[in-house]
């Protein structure tokens, strides 16, 4: 079987003395892992660095096979990347969620927000608003979404600031007043088109980091990227 689209390099890793096996995500098939031949060349070693973007050809004769696969540059912005530390850091962990999908499951959506995010002329603010809706997205991807459409106690749908730890669900103003040491702050951008300041951003990465540990990291028994702490810092600084 064979099939033809565009995709994101996330990792690639040597196979034998001169393939390696290439890890991409792409749309309409998911994260996909596939041999290329000769990937070791120094013609294709610029082309398959992370963060850029790639025609893919895989084959294989079986579905569940690992599969071959040929690429074709279509956008080389892993250099742009290795110049500003900033997005480097936004890259690398981008990449490392990214590997949180099971293999071959379409997430479209999460592949689109990734490439507008890595897209140059942001400021360090607004690619931190877009790193946490991402994570924000990923955790609904992978069936852990939380309930931020209306508060938990009132059922208004208005002036939510909170989000329970224990739920998951939002929980407006009045009603968040007494236990506020408890719960975590709900950042407007994550439910509006409302701007953003480097404290929301912080308390938007403090919220995704938390379930995101609870339900994968902890659940899974694995590290969290170590360079997330590092690009908040980055962000924080910025």
């Amino acid at each position: 079987m064979q099939w033809t689209s565009s995709g994101l390099i996330i990792g690639v890793r040597r196979h034998g003395e001169t393939s390696v096996i290439a890890e991409v995500m792409v749309a309409g098939h998911g994260r996909t892992l596939g041999l290329i031949r000769g990937g070791r060349s120094t013609k294709l070693a610029a082309t398959l660095q992370p963060g850029n973007t790639v025609q893919v050809v895989w084959r294989a004769r079986l579905e569940e096979h690992l599969g071959t696969m040929t690429v074709e540059l279509i956008d080389a912005r892993a250099a742009d990347l290795i110049a500003d530390r900033t997005r480097l850091y936004a890259s690398q962990l981008l990449c490392e969620l990214l590997r949180l999908l099971p293999e071959r499951d379409p997430h479209d959506r999460l592949l689109g927000l990734v490439v507008d995010a890595l897209d140059d002329g942001k400021s360090k603010l607004a690619l931190g608003v877009e790193l946490a809706r991402f994570e924000l997205a990923l955790l609904d991807e992978l069936g852990f979404g939380l309930d931020l459409s209306a508060c938990a106690v009132t059922g208004v749908t208005t002036d939510l600031t909170h989000v329970s730890p224990k739920t998951g669900r939002a929980v407006s103003r009045e009603p968040a007043k007494p236990y506020c040491d408890r719960l975590l702050r709900l950042p407007p951008f994550l439910i509006s088109d409302a701007g953003a300041t480097t404290a929301d951003v912080a308390d938007a990465f403090r919220l995704t980091g938390y379930f995101l540990a609870m339900h994968v990291w902890d659940a899974r028994q694995v590290e969290p990227p170590a360079i997330r702490d590092a690009l908040i810092d980055a962000l924080r600084e910025a």
